[in-house]
């Protein structure tokens, strides 16, 4: 998966704004269960939230390496708040498009 331009992460945070986190991360940090219901969530939705309410200064290398270990992009970081985004693997099923965002980047 190619790496997504400056254009595309920004349209993705904004269309982030609105959304509730799906999953916290607390003191037990980054677990396998936590793994998967990021993974289940992106498979769903295609862009999330995760916030942290522990681990705050880590929190750059935990959301690169939750969008590293699911496949994902980190679109971005917002406070403690990380903004991940997969496309669905399913080209019909995909509710978010990004061909026409930063092609010209």
């Amino acid at each position: 998966m190619r790496e997504l331009t400056g254009k595309q992460r920004k349209y993705l945070r904004g269309r982030a704004h609105a959304l509730k986190p799906v999953v916290l991360i607390g003191a037990k940090g980054l677990t396998p269960e936590q793994i998967k219901a990021i993974d289940a969530a992106l498979l769903t939705h295609e862009l999330i939230k995760v916030k942290f309410l522990d681990h705050k200064e880590e929190k750059q290398e935990l959301a690169t390496a939750m969008a590293t270990t699911v496949s994902g992009h980190l679109a971005g970081m917002i406070g403690n708040i990380a903004i991940l985004y997969r496309p669905h693997p399913d080209p019909e099923k995909r509710r978010i498009s990004l061909d026409a965002i930063g092609a010209e980047e």
